[in-house]
């Protein structure tokens, strides 16, 4: 296929979250999802949508597309993937291996893949290799720092029917309050890389205690392989790690280190990236728990992702959005999700809010 159309559209829609500060997770208030959505179209009219991560860092994201990946696109010859995305990942190296270049070579693979899927008219779990229609979503709160909402936001969750329920309190006693609002489902925790090793270790063993099911990046450097294996065989608390790494080859440390791998799709390097590592993950034994909280085409391929997985939960961003891109959006029910229905990623966008949220740059 050659791809003759190339369209990066950033869109930013407000969000509640129930009444937090919105403070904490990102480095100024978060209170929007910014989204990219990417538009290709082949040579013989199929589109595919894709999306680069832009949470906090959208216009450098979409002027990393527009200056640097998509000229790299448009007319270009697709016939494999992997091999085209990656010669991607070799030309623009000396722009950076991770991080924004990354995000934008993601939204480019994605859409790709949503193509290639259409062009056999199969949903792309089915082109991987379909094992499940449904899976288990867990609820990814918000940081919201102050006990009583912790409490009442994961009792909220735990009342819609998750079986798991992940925090990104980065203190015992919110930690705690969170285990009081979710005292019989699977409890995890987002520090964010905020403890230090010392504080690690003073309170694992307290995660210990309230039986968490994994506590996620606890240190910094999210990937310093040998602390977190250190950590994990010391206090015999399941570690997760992973959202940060950029494509396949740092996941070879990470997944021996930890017990749950976290490729995300929008910023790993798309579906060819996220599946290199889950074939590493499976290799070694381990569950892949994708980091998802995405609400674009991150979202869809990331559920078809996990339509053609073995294990694994999907995490379902637990906010309030005020408006969803598409009104065919899989959402949890009862903790799962159901795998999305049509050929490719099964996104199609409702242009009228994609018109209403869309901005400039």
């Amino acid at each position: 296929m050659r791809i003759v159309k190339a369209e990066a559209l950033p869109l930013v829609i407000p969000f509640s979250d129930g009444g937090g500060a919105g403070a904490g997770l990102m480095p100024t208030t978060w209170n929007t999802l910014e989204i990219i959505l990417l538009r290709l179209e082949a040579d013989d009219g199929t589109v595919g949508w894709g999306e680069a991560f832009a949470y906090s860092c959208r216009t450098a994201t979409l002027a990393a597309l527009r200056d640097m990946v998509l000229p790299l696109v448009v007319g270009a010859e697709v016939e494999d993937i992997p091999a085209f995305t990656r010669g991607l990942q070799r030309k623009l190296h000396i722009q950076g291996r991770a991080g924004i270049t990354l995000f934008a070579i993601s939204g480019v693979d994605i859409a790709l893949w949503d193509i290639a899927a259409k062009r056999k008219g199969q949903r792309l779990a089915d082109l991987l290799g379909c094992k499940r229609e449904r899976f288990p979503a867990y609820a990814s709160l918000v940081r919201y720092g102050e006990p009583g909402m912790v409490e009442a936001r994961a009792r909220m969750a735990v009342d819609q029917g998750y079986g798991a329920v992940k925090l990104h309190e980065i203190t015992l006693p919110n930690i705690e309050a969170g285990r009081r609002g979710a005292p019989d489902v699977k409890l995890t925790t987002d520090v964010n890389c905020n403890w230090s090793a010392e504080e690690a270790r003073a309170l694992l063993p307290e995660m210990k205690a309230m039986d968490l099911y994994w506590v996620e990046e606890p240190v910094w450097p999210p990937d310093d392989a040998p602390a977190l294996a250190a950590l994990q065989a010391d206090f015999g608390v399941r570690l997760a790690s992973g959202e940060n790494a950029g494509a396949e080859q740092p996941f070879r440390k990470i997944v021996k280190a930890v017990t749950f791998p976290q490729p995300s799709v929008t910023k790993v390097g798309g579906v060819t990236e996220f599946r290199a590592v889950a074939a590493l993950a499976a290799a070694a034994g381990k569950t892949v728990m994708p980091h998802c909280p995405y609400f674009g085409p991150g979202y869809w391929a990331s559920a078809q992702l996990m339509g053609a997985a073995e294990a694994g939960m999907f995490e379902f961003l637990h906010i309030e959005a005020e408006a969803w891109l598409s009104p065919a959006m899989p959402m949890p029910e009862g903790g799962e999700i159901a795998l999305p229905e049509g050929p490719g990623l099964g996104f199609s966008p409702d242009i009228d809010v994609v018109e209403r949220y869309r901005v400039s740059g």
